[in-house]
């Protein structure tokens, strides 16, 4: 890999990181101007599907769960504009999102929105979502679990095939199968890594030693980006080690599967 691949290029400003998702809110709670739209359409497809199975999760049949989600979007986040409420100083914006959603369950009643209640053109269409195979209730985990568990498996899937795409991009596509293989498929899966001599077996690699150095080539490159995109939802760089280690700890505490 070049060196720019092993560095990982940061979003910065001044050398100063720039909170991006914290900036995505703002301009989503800017307006109606075509950047508020735009940050607010990125906001929505970023949460839906973690409101829709924290929603199963307290015990809402898939269509009521649906219905929720829609209602939830289009009269209280569309509607009533809560973005425009969220503080950063008081917490992560995913805690503030779900305080906001329990509110609004406990008031709804099943006659749901209709569709005029949508601004014309519709901001995110949550039509032609294949809602079956989405996950259902999961035994001993809480609703806010849940909420966490499909936010961080979608950031996770993110930073994988970012990391997939560069390694193969620069002609290192083994180098990633064994570290999936070796790394993040035990962790997902809370089972032991293969040992480094079946991997010379499985993928044709000459030693350990090579095989070791592939994994750790691969491990530091997905560090750097995974902490590139953690560093968006956290105020400090100090907390972005606890965040990985919380969400690490909510994908493995599920199996690496809802």
């Amino acid at each position: 890999m070049s060196k720019e691949v092993d560095g990982t290029k940061e979003r910065s400003r001044g050398g100063i990181f720039q909170t991006t998702h914290w900036t995505e809110i703002f301009n989503a709670g800017a307006g109606d101007d075509p950047q508020g739209q735009e940050a607010l359409a990125a906001l929505l497809k970023r949460y839906w599907k973690a409101v829709f199975c924290y929603l199963r999760c307290r015990g809402c049949e898939s269509e009521e769960a649906k219905d929720l989600t829609q209602g939830f979007f289009q009269e209280i986040v569309l509607g009533k504009g809560i973005i425009q409420q969220a503080d950063r100083s008081k917490g992560r914006f995913r805690t503030f999102l779900i305080r906001c959603l329990d509110r609004y369950v406990s008031n709804v009643h099943r006659a749901r929105v209709s569709k005029q209640r949508m601004p014309e053109g519709g901001l995110v269409s949550l039509e032609g979502i294949d809602w079956a195979n989405l996950p259902g209730p999961v035994p001993y985990a809480t609703p806010v679990e849940v909420f966490d568990y499909v936010w961080a498996s979608a950031l996770l899937d993110q930073v994988v095939a970012e990391v997939s795409a560069q390694c193969r991009e620069t002609g290192n596509a083994t180098h990633w199968e064994v570290f999936r293989v070796r790394v993040l498929q035990p962790i997902l899966d809370n089972t032991p890594p293969p040992s480094l001599s079946h991997l010379c077996r499985e993928y044709c690699i000459p030693e350990k030693g090579k095989a070791s150095k592939m994994v750790t080539r691969v491990r530091r490159l997905f560090r750097a980006l995974l902490r590139c995109h953690v560093r968006q939802f956290v105020d400090s760089d100090a907390e972005v080690d606890a965040e990985i280690a919380y969400l690490m700890k909510i994908l493995s505490k599920s199996g690496g599967r809802l």
